[in-house]
């Protein structure tokens, strides 16, 4: 148990360690779009925006004593507009840059998967060895055959693939 918490614990500091090196590394150009990102879904973000389109409806109605300076809210659409066309953009940069991190964690996760795969077709071959020397009969099991094969990543592939086309061809 010791050791396993070991194994957790290294691996852990070695994701955040991951982690805080790509945030260091990060250009400027996303430190800015994930900061303008991040202030964009905050409810502060919703305040200011409510308060200050709400003030300029107000004094641009006539219900204030100060003088209208936008009465057709044409200024006021653009400047949403305006806002909106950079916003999504930001938005946009982040997501792209989260993509990518998804698209390393996946690759990440099918090496792993492949190399727990090939670990486990190994321990079945020598499991299966010591009982044939121990002269231990093993249960018929119609799978262990194809479990004793090494998965091919490239078929594996290439079988899905091929049943995404034919799901999407029904």
């Amino acid at each position: 148990m010791q050791r396993e918490t070991k194994l957790v614990e290294r691996n852990i500091k070695a994701l955040l360690e991951r982690k805080r090196d790509a945030e260091k590394n990060k250009k400027w150009q996303d430190k800015l779009a994930d900061t303008v990102t991040r202030f964009t879904g905050s409810i502060t973000f919703v305040i200011i925006h409510l308060v200050l389109f709400s003030s300029w409806i107000i004094i641009n109605l006539g219900l204030t004593p100060f003088k209208k300076f936008d009465p057709s809210f044409v200024v006021l659409a653009m400047f949403a507009s305006v806002e909106a066309i950079f916003l999504s953009t930001f938005v946009l940069i982040s997501q792209n840059r989260m993509a990518v991190l998804a698209d390393k964690r996946a690759d990440l996760d099918l090496h792993i998967s492949l190399l727990s795969e090939h670990e486990l077709t190994r321990l079945i071959k020598l499991v299966k060895d010591i009982a044939a020397k121990m002269d231990v009969q093993e249960a018929a099991n119609p799978e262990l055959p194809e479990l004793e094969k090494d998965v091919m990543p490239e078929k594996v592939l290439d079988i899905l693939e091929e049943k995404e086309k034919n799901v999407k061809s029904k």
